[in-house]
């Protein structure tokens, strides 16, 4: 993997493990930025939905997933350069501990995009002993640049004295800063990690308060001057606060600038239904764009609040989320339910992942309760109180989908906590995943599982599916 210098301000915040405060600093870092009217563009490395929510509910902007295994270097770096033409400084929370996950981890992905990192360190349990940590970081990999430590839950001043004077004699990484532990800032959690940004479980009051504490007790200048490309002036100034600057409103989907990804862009439009809701809210950002260059206009609808769907459309996508939870009042709204039925029955191209492959099921059972679906698959997903799968996959279809021609390869991630009941075998199974298991389920022009699917591992078939679309309209 060659080592692709950055041209914009930007960074990394790494985790010496998952459960270190990474969340918690990326957003203190987000907020304090935007509270200094930097247009900051959040990023995600890995295939996680849940914290790109979050970013887009400090910052205002769409996050994006940067994953190197998923879509590759090609994309990564269209992806993560072109969102940044408009940024004043990109920041992008790492996954699970620094190199956790190998090739697909953030020091990999730091060190693929040049970018500096700022390593977060969680000494609740330890002070000198964090110096031994840090160290091991800074030599695990030549490649990757470790350019800043910020210790969280720090108990006393005592406390940070022992952590810090241990990395300054031992290390050659800078402290920028600490938080304390008594901001007890904490984001609750769910089944599938972190509540969704729909739910705001980060009130304005708490992101101003997230934001004050990383200005008074992170060095923002500091970690603006390591931001630079290093072509620019190390010296260029940070912009201080404002009192009373506006916060950047969130984006309409009409005023967002495309991003250039491999594609081909025809000149017919092709109007594609896509669900984004409370309860459909999963969604590779950069899949939308691929299937926009590839000739799709996207109507965005509510499975939850609409009644029927967009007119004129010649598909429509189901992307993942927390049906489960909205599942009483998707099953109340039969008028949707019927609609996307009558869709079907006129061989509409249908495509669901996750969430939305639930929805199409027969029901939802969840809590003890069944709730209704659209029965196009004659099955239930029952939720489980376990996990029932979670991991990289890569599909090969053994037949021709919406996606292309048999021997079509496509990755993607999965995670999910229900199981359906078993599917008849009348129903093709048209995915090969590289673990042995059969899935997708096939069922006229319907094509619905549990894998979210990265377009950018394979963009033609982005382009294949929204010409299925239009010449099955």
């Amino acid at each position: 993997m060659s080592k692709n210098e950055a041209n914009h301000p930007a960074f990394v915040v790494a985790g010496v493990a998952s459960g270190c405060g990474k969340t918690t600093v990326t957003l203190g870092l987000m907020a304090a930025c935007v509270a200094r009217g930097l247009r900051v563009m959040p990023f995600k490395c890995g295939p996680d939905f849940i914290d790109p929510g979050l970013h887009r509910l400090v910052t205002g902007r769409i996050s994006v997933n940067l994953d190197l295994w998923m879509m590759g270097e090609t994309a990564v770096r269209h992806s993560f350069h072109h969102r940044m033409q408009d940024a004043g400084i990109g920041i992008v929370e790492g996954v699970m501990g620094m190199f956790d996950g190998g090739p697909s981890s953030c020091g990999m992905l730091a060190a693929f995009l040049g970018l500096p990192v700022i390593l977060v360190v969680d000494v609740r349990s330890m002070a000198e002993s964090a110096a031994a940590v840090v160290k091991g970081f800074e030599s695990f990999h030549p490649g990757v640049s470790l350019a800043g430590v910020i210790l969280n839950r720090i108990g006393s001043e005592r406390h940070l004295r022992l952590a810090t004077d241990s990395i300054q004699r031992h290390c050659q990484t800078e402290v920028m800063g600490h938080l304390p532990r008594t901001l007890e800032f904490s984001i609750p959690s769910r089944h599938l990690g972190l509540l969704t940004s729909d739910e705001a479980p980060i009130s304005p009051e708490n992101i101003g308060r997230l934001a004050a504490a990383v200005e008074k007790y992170i060095d923002l200048d500091a970690i603006w001057r390591l931001a630079q490309p290093k072509r620019q002036s190390m010296a260029a100034p940070v912009p201080t606060p404002s009192p009373g600057a506006a916060r950047h409103p969130l984006p309409q989907e009409g005023e967002r600038k495309s991003v250039h990804m491999p594609g081909t862009p025809t000149s017919r439009l092709c109007r594609i239904a896509v669900a984004r809701d409370q309860a459909f809210c999963f969604h590779y950002e950069d899949n939308f764009e691929l299937l926009r260059r590839a000739g799709a206009e996207l109507v965005f609808f509510s499975p939850l609040n609409d009644k029927f769907l967009p007119e004129n459309i010649c598909g429509i996508y189901l992307g993942g989320g927390y049906p489960e939870l909205h599942a009483a009042a998707l099953s109340v709204n039969t008028a949707m339910r019927d609609s996307i039925r009558q869709f079907a029955a006129n061989n509409g191209v249908i495509y669901a992942e996750c969430g939305g492959f639930m929805y199409l099921c027969q029901g939802i059972a969840y809590d003890g309760q069944n709730h209704p679906m659209l029965g196009l698959y004659p099955v239930w997903a029952r939720m489980n109180k376990t996990r029932a799968a979670l991991g990289y996959r890569e599909a090969i279809s053994t037949a021709s989908t919406c996606f292309g021609p048999p021997g079509t390869r496509l990755r993607g991630h999965e995670f999910h906590y229900s199981e359906i009941t078993p599917m008849p075998e009348h129903i093709s199974r048209v995915y090969q995943f590289d673990n042995g298991h059969r899935e997708g389920y096939s069922l006229g022009n319907i094509l619905g599982g549990y894998l979210h699917l990265h377009f950018a591992s394979n963009p033609a078939a982005a382009r294949h599916f929204v010409e299925f679309c239009r010449e099955n309209h």
